[in-house]
């Protein structure tokens, strides 16, 4: 390597001598047309031969940056087309260098959609992987319940109870299925609005789900102003439904839920086990539950507060949650 960089220096420094050699011969030629005395022509001819090499040297250098300068160009381009093919073939782990300016939007754009479309990837993962785990516990239960049904010597005790398991989880299957049609097919041209009263939709809401209340000893307390809205009144009854349902579910035994309802807001809050700190951002997400065990067993998908969540939405309106573990939750809905 040494030898090499010292061949180098030398054909370089012999290449500037003979340039600068050439540029002074061309300046004297020229100079020799004008047929001056021959101290001026020297001197004439190197201070134009100077010119010359100059001249020369800056055409060379802008050449050569012009070069580099497209070489970079096309380098960085040909990175952002390879970015673009791995992204298209499914790789979204692709990043652009943003550290030339002329095309720091672009690799930043590139970057942004690989993120973008990594995220997606992740979710539409999470999603058939929850959907399927979702469907198979059922069917797990359903098969091998309906097994033991076919034992003839079967108490007709176990055979009711079997029975019921077994009705019981297609009703979670059919559950799931409609949560998730309407998920996906649910748009603002899907909303059949119209002026109703939605005081009096919570009151006969309350009242539908008294035997599970009933039964669990709990109180519901409401205070409802009297008000009407427009919006659709079935997919609104669903959101209803779906808080007060998780109300019943996780609020112990003689517990308290109350329901208000003033020309703002509806409130429904509740005294149950509450939700902690770090659950409480995702309790919308599909899928989300706080307590996959608990849930299981009450029946839950995680899919009602979703559901919720997008027809308050599709409405112009707004669903929080506020809660504390052991102290209750309270979902608050604003509708326009």
């Amino acid at each position: 390597m040494r030898k090499n960089s010292r061949v180098k220096t030398v054909l370089g420094f012999a290449g500037f001598i003979i340039l600068i050699s050439a540029c002074v011969a061309a300046g004297y030629w020229l100079l020799s047309l004008l047929d001056l005395p021959g101290l001026w022509q020297t001197l004439f001819s190197l201070w134009i031969g100077i010119l010359l090499f100059a001249a020369f040297g800056f055409v060379i250098h802008s050449i050569g940056s012009r070069s580099r300068h497209e070489n970079h160009d096309m380098k960085q381009h040909g990175s952002i087309l390879n970015a673009m093919e791995r992204i298209a073939q499914g790789d979204f782990s692709v990043f652009v260098p943003t550290d030339d300016q002329s095309h720091a939007e672009i690799a930043e754009a590139v970057n942004n959609m690989a993120k973008d479309l990594g995220n997606l990837e992740t979710m539409r993962q999470d999603f058939i992987s929850n959907v399927s785990h979702e469907i198979q516990s059922p069917l797990t239960s359903i098969g091998g319940f309906a097994a033991l049904l076919k034992q003839d010597d079967l108490p007709a005790d176990k055979r009711k109870r079997y029975a019921g398991i077994i009705e019981t989880e297609s009703k979670r299957l059919s559950s799931l299925s409609d949560n998730l049609l309407k998920l996906s097919s649910l748009n603002k041209s899907s909303i059949a609005k119209n002026d109703f009263r939605l005081d009096k939709q919570l009151s006969n809401i309350i009242l539908t789900l008294e035997p599970q209340w009933s039964e669990k000893k709990l109180t519901i307390e409401a205070d409802f102003q009297k008000r009407t809205i427009s919006g659709d009144e079935d997919l609104l009854s669903q959101v209803w439904v779906n808080l007060l349902v998780n109300a019943i579910k996780f609020t112990p035994e003689g517990g308290i839920i109350c329901v208000s309802l003033n020309e703002k807001t509806v409130k429904i809050s509740d005294t149950g086990v509450g939700i902690s700190k770090d659950d409480l951002p995702h309790i919308f997400e599909r899928f989300y539950k706080v307590d996959k065990s608990r849930d299981r067993s009450l029946g839950g998908n995680g899919l009602g507060l979703s559901l919720a969540k997008k027809i308050v939405a599709l409405h112009g309106g707004t669903i929080t949650a506020q809660s504390e573990p052991g102290k209750g939750t309270t979902f608050t809905i604003s509708l326009p």
